[in-house]
């Protein structure tokens, strides 16, 4: 039985240029020994696998290197080369910080710092994980690495930058390792196929670059492991079947289950793969890459964030033109929020599935407004307001506009459309809901709003939300007043009904923010500013004060917008601290209010201190 080098050790980099990933390192490097300004002491910091120690081993080779090739690179044919390929280099030390951390193995190093190197120029010493080192170690080899010999060279490699002391910091010339990308790990695995004449299928090859979560070594050892299940073949399903990992066709089909509301189907799939060994939270964790991945496919200029093969990529696109952003969204927030209570779930298959049934009904979950509390009642009653007058085109539009951008994706849907029982991603188109439509169907026919929890949103979707519901109350809540009836008030009318309606609210806390609130009147259009935001939610959802106002100045169509102005503060903020009273000043205020105080002083020879 011959003896197997793993892919890790046979195909270690060389040279700088075979170095996977680390580019603006092996430059650095190539750029210092070239110019001469090579450091005595270099920190390799990054995570694990992606060629710390081996850059550390170029680097050493490259000094001691009789006759290095132009562009820096060790010739691979002189002794000291030679010596350093076959490890029987005594000018190359190599210590490990992890088993050798205490002050007595960091003094023998020291000492043989002293000894000159019997051949070539440099005596290289590497350091691997050199943050194990304990802190008296680390003191001793202060001195020896701030002012060590003109021919001593020190390399650290570390995963854990932080754990280093700042004076080793300061001393040393510090790299950063970056993660390798998974296109790099790919390609270098194409490469490393065609050397051992392994037919293997790109994507499979994705899949192990994945894995490996941008550390080489990782991925050539999952790779090693599905060589020897599959031999001088590899392909997707050996990939998917050895790494515990679900297949990119599941998610895909659930995504169009989703769209078609297909709620038995998604069931179906997700009890397939429990019965195939997968945990629930792991086909979570899978949907939200998923529908990550179609996010980012969303937009042209993030296309290339998605770290799949071209045949993936292509679906991917293909499935993010049929499937709305707002479902996208709204079934990120419902998995992120059941992977985060996963753990304290006690039915964690109920759990899972209770999100998958959210995530089948969004689309009716989208239409109920992304407002809460008085809001909503306020939402609520003028959808089930009969029918006035009916918008123009033009408001339609505005509010659909304004509807869309509160995350509200969809016009309200027929509530007996049937889910398709196969989908089809070719098939599905949205729904559309013509100006006709709306003029023909009167409001009071509009199916109820469910009583579902709305989704969170942004705070500007929230302000255009509540500009909505004021625009919409104006023009549809009013059934005494006709359009074009009355002029606008002036001003001086609009300031004697607002202090008439001051006096008629009950809120003493109401009262005092209408009391003191600045009104301005910009044509049809009332500003009020107001001295905070809680001051402002007030005045919004004060419909009847609203309501009683447009009353009160015979205007039906007055708009009442709401800034919130610091300078306008209410009393209760500008109320100045009261003065502590002295001793002395309290028996005068007491004496004045009942001089018999002042009698019962004098019969008991009392004092009154200052």
């Amino acid at each position: 039985m011959r003896n197997f080098v793993v892919s890790a050790r046979k195909y270690r980099p060389q040279r700088f240029d075979e170095v996977v990933g680390q580019g603006h390192v092996a430059q650095t490097l190539k750029n210092a020994l070239a110019n001469d300004h090579l450091a005595h002491a270099f920190l390799f910091c990054g995570p694990r696998g992606v060629g710390k120690t081996t850059c550390a081993r170029i680097l050493a080779k490259v000094l001691n290197c009789m006759n290095p090739t132009s562009d820096q690179e060790a010739c691979n044919e002189c002794s000291s080369c030679k010596g350093f390929n076959d490890n029987a280099s005594f000018n190359i030390t190599e210590l490990d910080a992890a088993s050798n951390n205490s002050v007595e193995q960091m003094r023998a190093l020291i000492e043989q710092v002293r000894f000159a190197p019997q051949q070539g120029e440099y005596r290289v010493f590497i350091i691997d994980e050199v943050h194990m080192l304990s802190a008296s170690a680390f003191n001793a080899f202060l001195k020896t690495l701030e002012e060590p010999p003109s021919y001593a060279k020190f390399i650290l490699a570390t995963t854990e930058k932080h754990k280093i002391l700042p004076t080793i910091l300061s001393r040393c010339q510090i790299f950063d390792f970056k993660r390798i990308q998974v296109a790099d790990i790919v390609s270098h695995l194409e490469g490393i196929c065609k050397k051992e004449k392994i037919d293997a299928a790109q994507d499979a090859l994705h899949i192990i670059a994945q894995k490996a979560d941008g550390a080489l070594r990782d991925a050539l050892s999952i790779f090693d492991r599905i060589v020897s299940f599959g031999g001088d073949k590899i392909n997707y399903d050996d990939v998917i079947s050895n790494l515990n990992i679900l297949d990119y066709d599941y998610y895909f089909k659930v995504i169009d289950y989703l769209m078609v509301e297909d709620l038995p189907n998604l069931l179906n799939i997700f009890n397939e793969i429990l019965q195939n060994g997968f945990e629930p939270d792991i086909f979570m964790s899978g949907l939200l890459e998923h529908l990550r991945n179609l996010l980012v496919c969303k937009n042209e200029s993030t296309v290339q964030l998605l770290e799949v093969s071209d045949s993936l990529k292509q679906k991917y696109l293909e499935q993010s033109k049929t499937c709305s952003t707002a479902l996208i969204l709204s079934a990120i927030n419902l998995g992120n929020d059941c992977d985060v209570n996963y753990r304290m779930a006690r039915n964690k298959r109920l759990h899972v599935e209770m999100a998958i049934v959210k995530m089948a009904y969004i689309n009716r979950l989208s239409q109920a407004p992304v407002f809460g509390g008085s809001e909503k009642k306020k939402f609520d009653r003028i959808i089930a307001k009969p029918a006035g007058k009916i918008p123009n085109n033009s408001e339609k539009a505005s509010a659909a506009q304004t509807l869309d951008s509160a995350a509200v994706n969809k016009p309200i849907q027929e509530t007996n459309k049937v889910a398709k029982s196969s989908p089809v991603a070719n098939h599905i188109t949205p729904v559309k809901v013509e100006a006709n439509d709306v003029v023909k169907q009167p409001v009071a026919n509009t199916p109820k709003v469910q009583n579902v929890p709305a989704q969170k949103s942004a705070a500007i979707a929230a302000d255009s939300a509540s500009l909505l519901l004021s625009k919409l109350e104006n023009e549809f809540l009013d059934e005494d007043a006709e359009e074009g009836d009355s002029e606008i008030p002036t001003l001086e009318t609009i300031e004697r009904v607002w202090a008439e309606q001051i006096a008629l609210q009950n809120s003493p806390t109401f009262k005092n923010i209408l009391k003191h609130a600045k009104i301005e009147l910009n044509e049809n259009v009332l500003v009020v500013h107001v001295g905070s935001t809680v001051a402002k939610e007030m005045v919004i959802n004060g419909t009847e004060f609203s309501r009683a106002l447009k009353h009160g100045v015979s205007y039906p169509n007055l708009i009442m917008q709401v800034n919130v102005d610091p300078e306008q503060l209410t009393a209760q903020q500008q109320v100045q601290p009261k003065k502590v009273l002295t001793i002395k000043e309290t028996y005068e205020q007491m004496k004045e209010i009942n001089p018999a105080v002042e009698d019962l002083r004098k019969k008991f020879g009392l004092k009154v201190d200052k």
